[in-house]
């Protein structure tokens, strides 16, 4: 058995029978044909997924890399493999003067888990900026291309998470970021920089995830637990009749956007305990690990809270993170 400790930012433990590492597509095409019938679990840096117990399969790590740069005369086409590092990749755009990434910093995971989850922070999702996406079908064994209008992107969603579900390895996500940049400093407290430079906004930003979110090389988490839940206009207006300061931002003429951290605080679930997994104190939609933490005291704590907001305001919340049982994922 091989353990997944370290191999997931929340740190429960938890072993699988066996990790392979996978270099290219072609490596994980022969990995599919040596584990046809048995279980397994695709994996970037383990920063978005929580092993509550042991894995009765075998874990694929992504490990495929390389950066390739062309140019245009009016963008930058990025070819990035899907195993290098987020934040990594957009240190490394900095450094050649490459902009556009810059709201999105320090998001932890790999460049291959940015498309599934359409990553976004601070007014930018990364969607913006892809332009197409390299993945092995794993239904038919072949090498394919995805653009951008096919990947279906939605709020932290996109094809890879509905229709394409577990058939899927990706390989390479190709960015278009136009060589006119604009900074994009919509976000109130990145209004504070007057005329912003990308690298200015990329050091904000990073000062600011740092204060509000725990580190996981420190204390164990997995980032925002739950998604911050859209709704229809007539709920928010009955909720807003009870709750005057209901933050809210428009997603459409007939939803919304709530944010679900403070759905959390109003329930008072700040600082809650339940058996090592704690609420965060400054961000409750943070669930951490003390070291002591268990798979069923974190599923305990998420549903406690998921029933708490369901009673009180209506709203059925959705875990971000995904959660791995001993053969596959659950949800709270």
């Amino acid at each position: 058995m091989y353990p997944l400790q370290t191999l997931h930012t929340f740190g429960l433990p938890a072993c699988a029978q066996e990790i392979e590492y996978i270099h290219s597509l072609a490596e994980a095409k022969q990995l599919m044909d040596k584990l046809a019938g048995r279980s397994y679990y695709i994996l970037g840096e383990g920063s978005n997924t929580v092993f509550l117990e042991d894995f009765a399969g075998s874990i694929l790590k992504i490990a495929i890399k390389g950066i390739a740069l062309h140019e245009s005369a009016e963008h930058y086409e990025l070819h990035v493999g899907a195993g290098e590092n987020w934040h990594a990749l957009i240190e490394w755009c900095l450094a050649r003067d490459i902009y556009g990434f810059e709201n999105l910093a320090l998001i932890p995971g790999t460049v291959g888990a940015a498309p599934i989850q359409n990553i976004g922070a601070y007014g930018v999702e990364v969607e913006q900026f892809i332009h197409s996406v390299d993945y092995l079908c794993l239904a038919s064994g072949e090498v394919k291309s995805l653009t951008h209008k096919e990947c279906r992107f939605g709020y932290r969603d996109s094809i890879f998470k509905q229709q394409l579900a577990g058939q899927f390895v990706i390989g390479m996500v190709k960015f278009r970021l136009p060589k006119s940049w604009q900074a994009n400093a919509r976000y109130a407290e990145l209004k504070t920089i007057q005329n912003p430079s990308a690298e200015e906004i990329f050091a904000k930003v990073v000062e600011m995830r740092q204060a509000k979110l725990p580190d996981p090389k420190i204390i164990g988490n997995a980032g925002s637990f739950f998604k911050n839940p859209i709704i229809g206009l007539t709920l928010y207006q009955h909720l807003q009749q009870r709750h005057h300061e209901l933050p809210s931002y428009p997603v459409n003429a007939k939803q919304v956007k709530i944010p679900a951290a403070w759905l959390i605080d109003k329930l008072g679930f700040k600082g809650k305990q339940q058996g090592g997994i704690c609420c965060h104190v400054s961000q409750p939609l943070v669930l951490t690990n003390d070291g002591s933490g268990t798979g069923e005291a974190l599923l305990t704590l998420a549903r406690q809270i998921k029933q708490a907001v369901k009673q009180e305001f209506g709203i059925e919340l959705e875990n971000e993170v995904l959660l791995v049982s001993n053969n596959g994922l659950v949800h709270v």
